[in-house]
């Protein structure tokens, strides 16, 4: 999920700090079984992560959280949440894990532990299916516009991708557009306004996923990134367990038949927590 859309998540330490009372030594596995579930905090308007379908919280995440859940014989229970106030509702005991597509950052893991990844958050360009044998790399946008989101990662990156192109010894963006919301930034890539645009890369599969035969993507247009699990730093057997979860998915092929399910792609995850950029 973008840093910009999630900017409030630098809310004040103090928060986090004064409500951590509210959990009275580390959560464990024996607590979790007692429950019958295990309570996770989402923002439920990010498809297809969480997002809401006939009032229910649907998608990749919640299919997942099922399967993990499974191996102890208890059942997610996914609470909407505001994403400003995620990790002070974490430590105030609302729920016991967030599970939203939250990228890592060294602010977020200065306050909570994160799982090993379980989607990537990198920026990738949609651009139309019939430009994908010309459209390659990022360099071959030169003399081609773009199409960001106002206040958007894309948004930040475009320029250095200009400079980047330039240093290449190629043309940078004819044009930069911005627009107020990606679906619009969508609709004007199909009218031909704009030749490329940047966002996420699962955001961009499911949209590909959603109108097939419209669209292609443009992988590793920005810095890679990683998406995972996030709790309390003290909940450490709790993250072992997540992890070795994760793992096993990984080897059994489970988590590459999810993300293909509501991706249509599958995502390049690396085995260790990576470090971030910022």
């Amino acid at each position: 999920m973008s840093l910009t859309r999630r900017a409030a998540l630098a809310a004040p330490f103090i928060l986090a700090a004064g409500a951590a009372a509210a959990q009275s030594g580390p959560l464990t596995l024996a607590q979790i079984r007692a429950n019958g579930k295990l309570r996770i905090g989402c923002e439920a308007t990010y498809p297809p992560f969480t997002f809401r379908e006939s009032g229910n919280i649907v998608g990749y995440d919640v299919e997942l959280a099922t399967a993990i859940c499974r191996s102890i014989g208890v059942t997610p229970e996914f609470i909407d949440t505001q994403w400003s106030g995620v990790i002070p509702a974490l430590y105030a005991g609302r729920f016991d894990i967030i599970m939203s597509s939250m990228s890592y950052t060294r602010a977020r893991m200065e306050r909570v532990a994160f799982t090993i990844p379980y989607a990537e958050a990198g920026q990738s360009l949609l651009i139309r299916a019939r430009d994908a044998n010309t459209i390659r790399a990022i360099g071959d946008m030169g003399g081609k516009s773009l199409g960001v989101k106002l206040g958007s990662p894309g948004e930040t990156l475009h320029p250095r991708l200009a400079e980047r192109m330039r240093a290449a010894g190629g043309q940078p963006f004819s044009a930069v557009r911005t627009y107020d919301d990606h679906p619009a930034a969508y609709l004007a890539l199909m009218q031909g306004s704009v030749d490329g645009v940047l966002n996420t890369l699962p955001t961009l599969a499911y949209v590909m996923r959603s109108q097939p035969n419209r669209f292609a993507i443009v992988r590793g247009i920005g810095a890679d990134n990683w998406a995972g699990i996030a709790l309390r730093r003290e909940d450490t057997e709790v993250l072992a367990w997540l992890n070795e979860r994760l793992r096993a998915m990984r080897a059994d092929g489970s988590l590459k038949a999810l993300q293909e399910k509501w991706f249509g792609i599958e995502f390049n995850l690396p085995d260790t927590i990576p470090e971030p950029a910022a």
